[in-house]
Parts: C-alpha cells; structure tokens; sequence
C-alpha cells in the first residue's frame, strides 16, 4: 500500500482538548519543577530499592545466592511489565494523573514495609554469620509475607507511575518541539535518579543500615508524592477518549464470523472505508495483501453490512479498512519484537549474576573505600548515557556522511545485536580470568571488581543503541492511536527478559552443575559463552525478520 492510499486512511488525530476551570491556565513549563521533582523521588527510591535487593535478601533474609538473583530478575520483570497495564489504564479510562497519583500513594506505602522489614528484627530471621547460607535459618511465612507484600505494592505502584509521568509531562505542551525539549529533560532526570539510587541509597543501605536505606527511599517517595499534588492546580488534564484496543478486538471478532465466506465467487468485493464510503478489491484505499484473512472485517457481504439507515451495521461485524491497518501493523511488527528477547535475556542473567561476581571479588577502591556489590550495575546505566550523545552527535553523523543516508532505527537495533553478543564474550572472558586466578592461587587476594566494567560497559553501550531503535521503530510503526503501546513495547521486552532469564538459569541449574550455591565452584563463564551462543543464533534471526519487513507506511522493504 503506497503512502498516498495511507495517508487517505490514516485518521488525523489533533490536540486533545484539555479539561480546564475557566479563568485559569494550565500547563506549560511552570509544571516542570512539580513533574521533575516527582519522578526524582520516585526514580531514587525505586532504583535503589531494587538495585540493591539482591544483597538485602542475601544478607538479612539468608536467602541462597542463585534463588535471590531469581526473585531479583522477578521483580525487575515485573517493574516493567506492570506499567503496561497502567499506561492502557490511563490512555483508556482514567487518565494519567489520576493513575499516577494512585501508584505513587501505593509506593509510599511499599516504603513503609520496606522500612518496617529493616527496623524490626521480629520481621526477619536472625543474622546468620556464616559466609554460606547452608545451614542458616529463613525466613518465616509470616516474614516473607510481609516481605513480599512490599515488593508487590512496589510493582504495582510502579505501574502507576513509570510510563504515565511522562505522558502527562508531554500533555502540558502543546507544541511538538516544547514536547521533545520535555523529553530530553525527562531522560536526564530519570538516569539522574537512577545513578543516585544505585549508588548513595545503596552506599548507606551497605555501610550506615538497611533502616536508613530504606528510610531515606520512604522520604523520597513521600517528596514525591507532595510534589505531585502541589502542582495539581497547574496540571493539563486532556480527556480519554476510550480504548483504541477495542477497535482491535473487533476486527478479529468481524473476521472470524466472516471466516466461512468465499472471498472472489461473485465478482469484485468492496470494503467499508468509513463513513458509508466503499471501495473496490484491487483500487486505492483497498486492504493490504498481506494477512488476507483479516480483511475480511472490512468485506462487505450483504445489504445490512451496507446499509444507509440510521445505526448502520455493527461495529462488531464491520469494520474500517484504517482498522484492519491498524491491526496488521501491530501483527506484522512482533517477529521483529520478538528477536529483542534474547537480547534482554542475556542482559537479566548478566545482571543477576553479575552482583554475585561483585560479592566474590576485591571491592576495595583505597584504604578506607568498598565499592558496594549493589551498585556496580550502575556502571552499565553510565556507559548506556555517556554512549548515547556520543552516538548521536558523532557516530550517526559519519554513518550519514559515509553511506549519505541516516542510520535507520533497526540498523541501530542491528548494531545493538552484535555488540551485546561482544559484552557476553567479554563477561565470559573475565569470569574466566577470575576463576583462574582464584583456583591458581587459592586464599590470595581476589580478583579486583573494576574488571567488571569491561562487560558492563560493552553491554551498556548495546543498550544504547538496541533500546532506543526499537523505541524509535514502534513510535513510527504504530497507528496514533496506539503511540503509548508503542512506547511501552521496549520495556516490555526488558520484562519479558528478565523473567525469561529466571527460566534460563533454573534450567541451566538444573541440567548442569555451572552453577552452585558457591559461584567459586562453578562455571559462570560457561552460562556466559551459551547466552553468546544463542545470542548469535538470535542475530541470525533478527536478519531474516529485517529482510521479510515491510514499513507499514512506505510499503517497502526494509534496508539494512
């Protein structure tokens, strides 16, 4: 389908208009400060949360090594995969800041167990002093429970607020340009948070006490959430307009009940394009080829499906040619989804595991400094910022001046591919080294921890260049309707990842002996070289899937 037929279908979708007390306006860059300050609050208090929750189930609740990197991945999984739910909540229904507002009364109340689980021993088993947790006492179900508790409203408020802040941060604007000059702000805001929390929350958490730890995130998120509401009576508060996902479920509801039709038994077939408007199989305007079966949601079959009067048919039985589009961009981009999988799954394991390394190594940095095990993935998240303008103002600028055409959003993605299969060859190698070095020389001094940052740098700058792409791809992929699926398609890749990972080292442990409760006696380098192994084979994947698309808007293939 050519862009001229698209463009003719496409909708044009315009300013929502804002819910607004008369006399009085709303929005604009006096809602910065409220909006930034809250989701500071909220980035430092999460992150460093669950940066340094590994060491906190490994140190205060005895849980072994390998199931705490398990419940660790869980939790990141599901911090990523929760908000999905609440930006469709929020899109369709509810809007942002009442969900917002909700998720962020919820943290705070996941900071309040959190603390209480630190302050109170009665909460936790006691301190085991061994350097293994074999033979120590766990955790009642009455302490985890409350433990638990705390990580599910933690996911759940999440939900709430992650994607939803910056949506309602782009709907004080009502210029394109003032909403990408919010975005650049907001990103700078989020990785500030981040690098915050995974590191001064997680210093005191390891050297002052986990009670101020948590009780300094408790005072973040309360920041948060008082920030939020002073800045309520500047707030734009566009209305919803209903679920865009519902037009998907008609047509494959249409489709189905036309599936025993004979599509092209009686001459030219017709499809409703809106507004009683038809046109014929084969002209402009008509349904793309592919995936035919779901054009017939768009077929006319009968005199009702064209009917003049008053209600017209049901939306449930016909559907617009703009809807079946709509459907089949989403469709026609999961293959390509899909091939991110693996990419986070290398990364879910390698950040699981990658603390346990952490906690095996020389973490001195001087006399008197340790770095904590917690926050040495923040090394990851530094690379991911320093690589990113480095790529945009330096490398996208001589791939233009090289090729005289700009990277495109897959061939970063591409670019993404190769080098997080470098960082797993790279993590392979110095687990390598480490192991070597330890059963060479046992009881001599460990490997130093700054051996890290080769991995996580390499994997960090993949990131760079894999999650941004595929952002950039989804946005231009997805109908308008959908923009905010869109832009919750690569953190759900980051969910399924993670809990992925979970599934991978529980096979791995099961099937091999690579990992043991004491990493020292096992071969972490082995699960490093498998995860670059099916990295590759995942690559190989990618390429195909480039090769068989078709952007939904120039009908064209993909060039890589």
């Amino acid at each position: 389908m050519d862009s001229s037929t698209n463009s003719k279908l496409k909708p044009v979708v315009g300013q929502e208009e804002a819910q607004e007390k008369p006399g009085r306006e709303r929005g604009g860059w006096i809602t910065l400060p409220f909006i930034a300050g809250s989701m500071l609050g909220l980035g430092l208090a999460v992150n460093g949360t669950t940066s340094n929750l590994l060491v906190y189930l490994l140190k205060e609740y005895n849980v072994e090594s390998i199931d705490a990197a398990q419940i660790t991945n869980m939790v990141r999984g599901s911090l990523n995969l929760v908000p999905v739910a609440g930006a469709v909540l929020a899109d369709s229904y509810l809007g942002s800041f009442p969900v917002i507002l909700a998720g962020a009364a919820i943290n705070l109340l996941a900071f309040v167990l959190f603390t209480l689980t630190a302050a109170l021993p009665s909460l936790r088993p006691p301190h085991c002093t061994s350097s293994s947790t074999v033979g120590c006492q766990h955790g009642s179900p009455g302490q985890l429970a409350v433990l638990y508790a705390a990580i599910f409203l933690l996911a759940i408020g999440t939900g709430g607020t992650r994607f939803n802040i910056a949506t309602m941060g782009a709907d004080q604007f009502g210029s394109t340009g003032e909403q990408d000059t919010f975005f650049n702000w907001y990103f700078v805001f989020l990785y500030g948070s981040f690098i915050v929390g995974e590191t001064a929350i997680v210093y005191i958490q390891d050297d002052v006490s986990w009670a101020m730890g948590f009780g300094v995130c408790l005072g973040a998120s309360t920041f948060s959430l008082a920030m939020l509401l002073m800045g309520a009576r500047y707030y734009r508060m566009p209305t919803t307009k209903g679920s865009p996902y519902t037009d998907l479920a008609r047509v494959v509801v249409a489709a189905v009940r036309k599936a025993s039709i004979q599509v092209g038994t009686h001459g030219d077939v017709q499809y409703n394009v809106g507004d009683r408007a038809v046109v014929e199989s084969g002209s402009d305007g008509a349904p793309s080829k592919n995936l035919r079966f779901l054009n017939r949601a768009a077929m006319i079959t009968s005199a009702s499906d064209n009917s003049g009067g008053a209600s017209g048919p049901s939306v449930w039985r016909l559907c617009t040619v703009q809807q079946v589009e709509d459907l089949k961009s989403l469709l026609g981009v999961f293959p390509l989804w899909s091939s991110g999988i693996m990419v986070s799954v290398s990364i879910g394991v390698m950040l699981g595991m990658i603390i346990l390394q952490a906690l095996a190594m020389d973490r001195s940095l001087g006399p008197h400094f340790n770095i904590p095990a917690g926050a040495i993935s923040v090394c990851s998240l530094v690379a991911f910022i320093v690589a990113t303008p480095v790529l945009d103002r330096a490398v996208f600028p001589l791939w233009h001046k090289i090729t005289d055409t700009p990277a495109s959003p897959l061939q970063r993605v591409g670019l993404g591919h190769v080098v997080n299969i470098a960082g797993m060859v790279a993590a392979a190698l110095v687990e390598r080294r480490r192991l070597s070095g330890m059963r060479a020389h046992p009881g001599g001094t460990p490997m130093s921890v700054l051996w890290l940052l080769l991995p996580l740098g390499v994997v960090g700058a993949g990131e760079a260049l894999h999650f941004p792409g595929n952002m950039a791809f989804y946005y231009m992929e997805f109908p308008k309707t959908l923009r905010s699926l869109a832009t919750a398609m690569a953190p759900l890749l980051i969910a399924m990842g993670f809990y992925i990972s979970t599934v991978f080292v529980d096979i791995v442990r099961r099937v091999t002996a690579w990992l043991p409760e004491n990493i020292d006696q096992g071969r972490l380098d082995n699960v490093y070289w498998t995860l670059a192994v099916a990295a590759t084979l995942n690559f190989g994947y990618f390429l195909v899937c480039v090769w068989r698309y078709k952007y939904h808007i120039r009908g064209t293939r993909v060039a890589m």
